[in-house]
């Protein structure tokens, strides 16, 4: 990924660089794994589904397949993109939703 460049040389692009990579690391990143929404899910979607093949009872495989991508969305560890500015070799990872 390019930073923005300035035509003025290399100390003004890497000026421009860093204070375009200071607005973006001052966003803080959305951490779906710490929301209650989710917190709920998690720990109560395993107890659900064992209750329902208890009772003889399944989940249509769309349903099944949406919780399971709710629950990895937004998180780190289940795929990311790493961006590398490449003018200041700032860097951020990005979460796959």
């Amino acid at each position: 990924m390019h930073c923005c460049a300035a035509p003025a040389g290399r100390a003004t692009a890497r000026a421009a660089c860093a204070a375009k990579t200071a607005t973006a690391s001052s966003h803080a990143r959305h951490v779906p794994e710490r929301t209650l929404l989710r917190a709920l899910v998690q720990a109560h979607y395993p107890d659900f589904i064992a209750r329902l093949e208890k009772e003889a009872r399944n989940l249509p495989a769309y349903v099944r397949e949406e919780f399971q991508a709710f629950l990895r969305c937004g998180v780190l560890g289940h795929g990311l993109l790493r961006v590398v500015w490449e003018e200041c070799h700032a860097e951020r990872l990005v979460a796959f939703s």
